[in-house]
């Protein structure tokens, strides 16, 4: 099986350094992504978050778009309780004029954020998860349909956004099931938790649509590679220390790894970081791609999406180089042109 990597970017804010600089980096990565020969550069949203600070994916996929002529570009994804469905369909309407063929529309029911700026966002907040099946019927009419409720979302063109449900839980999946629509798990979430169930319940309550006659699913997996596995490890230090500080409740931007590793890690902090570095996809290139592709493997599925944390960003843009080799990417780009 001819195994195809995507990437996920989160606009990933570095300490000492303007947040604006992080959306700078993330178009420098997409056409990066693209030379390479990943299938889809997806974006995510999150608000009021000191370290993620993409709030805005379908700003940042137009960028995106005028910048790349071939990979598929993504919101992973939109969180749709905050918005009106219409102008969602009427924004990724746009995107798909920009980059027809290339637009995929993820879309989440989760916050990204805390319920303050949800409720900024949306002031009928406390009541938006429960409407989201209903928003996702109509995002789906009206990114596809001349017209739904009597209203048609603009402009019009030959070809229209894929859309996709974004979860970490059963709901997700067996929401996608339901309405016959492609389905990404949030690996990297929970590390993997209950990703066996949601795939499994996915895959078994399928119903077939006339775009998706098959189930289609894939997970986003956190990886970092090198050329060697103590140098993958000093830069995986950076987020190890975030993920430490998040379960704390402090959240704040990604730090320098040689500051961290000059510092050490609190003593009470060993078993934590014993169960993150052990399920954790860090090291030599070669063992991180084997061990994506037994997951793939064990999980049936013919893609992953990879996001890829560092604070140097030339240490993440060689991290998807190596993995693009492993995995022949640049062979299919090249057999394409």
């Amino acid at each position: 099986m001819t195994l195809r990597l995507s990437v996920l970017d989160q606009s990933v804010a570095l300490e000492g350094q303007c947040e604006d600089t992080a959306i700078r980096d993330t178009l420098s990565l997409a056409e990066h992504a693209e030379a390479l020969g990943y299938e889809r550069f997806w974006l995510s949203e999150h608000h009021g978050l000191p370290t993620i600070v993409g709030s805005a994916p379908e700003v940042l996929m137009a960028a995106v778009a005028a910048r790349t002529r071939r990979i598929r570009i993504g919101s992973a994804g939109v969180m749709l309780t905050h918005y009106s469905a219409l102008k969602v369909a009427e924004q990724f309407r746009v995107l798909e004029a920009l980059a027809p063929g290339r637009i995929d529309l993820g879309v989440g029911r989760a916050p990204g954020g805390e319920m303050r700026f949800a409720r900024a966002l949306n002031p009928n907040a406390h009541h938006a998860a429960e409407q989201f099946p209903e928003q996702v019927l109509d995002l789906q009419a009206w990114t596809s349909l001349p017209a739904h409720h009597g209203l048609t979302a603009h402009p019009r063109g030959a070809t229209s956004p894929t859309l996709w449900i974004l979860g970490s839980s059963d709901y997700g999946a067996q929401l996608a099931a339901h309405l016959g629509l492609p389905y990404a798990f949030a690996y990297f979430f929970m590390d993997g938790q209950g990703v066996e169930r949601a795939l499994s319940l996915y895959r078994e309550l399928y119903r077939p649509s006339e775009r998706h006659p098959k189930p289609q699913a894939t997970i986003c997996v956190w990886a970092l590679a090198a050329e060697r596995a103590d140098e993958a490890r000093h830069h995986a230090l950076s987020r190890d220390h975030w993920r430490l500080d998040r379960q704390r409740g402090v959240l704040g931007p990604l730090r320098d790894p040689a500051v961290l590793a000059a510092k050490g890690f609190r003593p009470e902090d060993d078993a934590s970081l014993a169960a993150l570095r052990a399920k954790a996809f860090v090291g030599e290139a070669g063992e991180v791609a084997t061990r994506l592709r037994v997951l793939a493997a064990e999980l049936q599925l013919d893609e992953l999406v990879i996001n890829t944390w560092a604070f140097d960003p030339a240490v993440r843009r060689r991290s998807y180089a190596l993995l693009a080799r492993e995995f022949g990417l640049e062979a299919r780009v090249a057999a394409c042109n």
